[in-house]
């Protein structure tokens, strides 16, 4: 009887115990007036126009009890009174009324204006507001006319989740890591539900002033599309976010009448690099003959491609065969030197050879094609793919899983630079890509230069743990199952688990609390 006792005393000492230390995440509540719109201009960002030493494009928001708004800009100075030189331009009024759409319920203005006719090389200061109420005074530069001058630009994989409680401390340390960017590439998903306008306010104020000095390069993820069922009936096709052409004024130099594709897929001159924007969520193959024409009349040196589902996946059972057969052969056709994309929630860097392997004095196994890069930037991660890219026309050369990451790329002449950077500012990867005469690239490995490769295994846990003893009660109960997945929840003293059960490609989900009772 007293051993009795005594181990039901244990038991519930470490009931307790559990309960007092084990430590479950309280994530952050949004009051849905906190995304509303006021009368003082917010939102505010940059984006380049089609030649951005003379384009750029300015847009924000507000209540719709601002009717008319306007934007000035001048040559910045030293001298505090450069306003003299300004420019007043009145902005295009857009009314954005989802008040219908549940996740959204928002009605708002945006506001826009296109500086056109900029000097190339210049540093510029604009503000935006109704003509009482003003912004500070934000300052961008233009791109040089000179195509072999250096310059620097960013790339970010998906943020979709915990946007301003994580991705903002990693695009801030690429901020601060990189301050002269010139841009930012971000490779979609940038919100997890598409029209949900409390997350496109998280995704704004994770930027801050970044958003309005650095001028966004934007591709729409397959999380910026989704059905809205309130108003096109259950089953709906998916549409755009309804936040996306209100908030952002890109480039219109996409596939001629095909109205889908407006401001997601385009393409840019950045000196001697041609940044092209392509949709992987919709009309893939339409936006074939387009990517042709704007390959093959391609002046530059550099040939940078962004989307969002990557042509090699980083991840487990997230394949895009049809879309790597339907655009690889333009990449390959036309020496793409660089695919930079998202999706995969995990971090994998590898190339293929180029099609035509002519020795000039450069070692054919040192020759590259195109360089994919799959990265992530925000808190929600995935595994990696278990065989690489083995079974794939292609090499991996560095990945990682569970970490943060931003990348840093330089030009300078006939060199790109390319490096990835933790959220702590860790270097994590690295090569370089020397341009020789024939168009091919001498690739150069610099991983040596980086910290340790990343994985669950020797990071900190993504999951949740699930005690010992609660493992052993639920497979003792759900024999020949793998636990792939926990997640911590409390209420009120008792803890809770929800757990992915996984056997023969067959799925169960289940909760069991920290005392043993389980439900499906």
């Amino acid at each position: 009887m007293k051993n009795l006792l005594f181990t039901l005393l244990l038991i519930a000492a470490c009931q307790w115990s559990m309960a007092q230390e084990y430590r479950v995440y309280k994530a952050p509540t949004f009051r849905e007036e906190w995304s509303k719109p006021s009368d003082y201009p917010d939102r505010v960002i940059l984006n380049f126009g089609e030649d951005p030493s003379s384009q750029a494009n300015v847009t924000w928001r507000t209540d719709t009890s601002i009717e008319k708004a306007f934007a000035e800009i001048a040559v910045a100075d030293g001298a505090p009174k450069f306003w003299r030189n300004a420019q007043t331009m009145e902005a295009k009024t857009e009314l954005l009324d989802a008040t219908a759409v549940e996740v959204a319920n928002v009605k708002a203005h945006f506001h826009s204006v296109s500086f056109r006719d900029l000097k190339p090389g210049t540093i510029y200061a604009y503000r935006v507001g109704d003509g009482e109420s003003w912004t500070e005074w934000i300052q961008f530069s233009t791109a040089s006319n000179d195509k072999e001058s250096p310059f620097a630009f960013l790339y970010v994989g998906d943020t979709q989740n915990y946007i301003l409680e994580l991705w903002s401390r990693l695009i801030r340390e690429g901020y601060r890591k990189a301050p002269d960017a010139k841009f930012i590439i971000h490779a979609g998903d940038l919100v997890n539900v598409a029209h949900r306008e409390t997350e496109w306010h998280e995704w704004f104020t994770a930027g801050g002033f970044i958003h309005s000095m650095v001028p966004s390069v934007v591709t729409p993820g397959n999380h910026e599309y989704r059905s809205i069922s309130e108003l096109d009936g259950e089953g709906a096709d998916r549409r755009l976010s309804v936040q996306w052409k209100p908030q952002f004024t890109l480039p219109e130099n996409g596939p001629e009448n095909i109205t889908a594709l407006d401001e997601t897929v385009y393409y840019m001159d950045y000196q001697n690099t041609r940044i092209i924007v392509l949709n992987s969520n919709v009309l893939q193959a339409e936006q074939i003959p387009w990517l042709e024409k704007v390959l093959s009349e391609n002046p530059q040196k550099w040939t940078i491609v962004t989307y969002h589902h990557p042509l090699f996946s980083a991840s487990e059972g997230r394949e895009n065969t049809r879309l790597r057969e339907a655009w690889k052969p333009l990449f390959d056709k036309y020496q793409v030197d660089l695919a930079l994309q998202g999706h995969d929630h995990s971090y994998a860097r590898g190339r293929v050879s180029p099609e035509d392997n002519v020795l000039d004095g450069v070692n054919a196994r040192d020759k590259t094609g195109t360089v994919y890069v799959v990265s992530v930037s925000g808190g929600k991660m995935y595994g990696l793919k278990k065989n690489a890219w083995n079974d794939y026309e292609a090499e991996r050369d560095r990945a990682a899983e569970n970490t943060q990451l931003f990348q840093v790329i330089n030009i300078e002449g006939d060199k790109l630079s390319f490096e990835s950077y933790t959220a702590i500012g860790e270097l994590y990867d690295a090569f370089d890509l020397e341009k020789q005469a024939d168009g091919t690239n001498k690739f150069i490995e610099r991983k040596s230069e980086a910290v340790e490769e990343k994985r669950f295994s020797n990071t900190i846990p993504y999951e949740d743990p699930l005690p010992e003893n609660l493992k052993t009660i639920l497979l003792s109960n759900y024999p020949g199952h793998e636990i792939t997945r926990v997640s911590a929840r409390r209420e009120g003293e008792i803890l809770h688990f929800n757990v992915r059960l996984e056997k023969d490609g067959e799925r169960k989900e289940i909760s069991i609390d920290e005392e043993g009772n389980i439900s499906e």
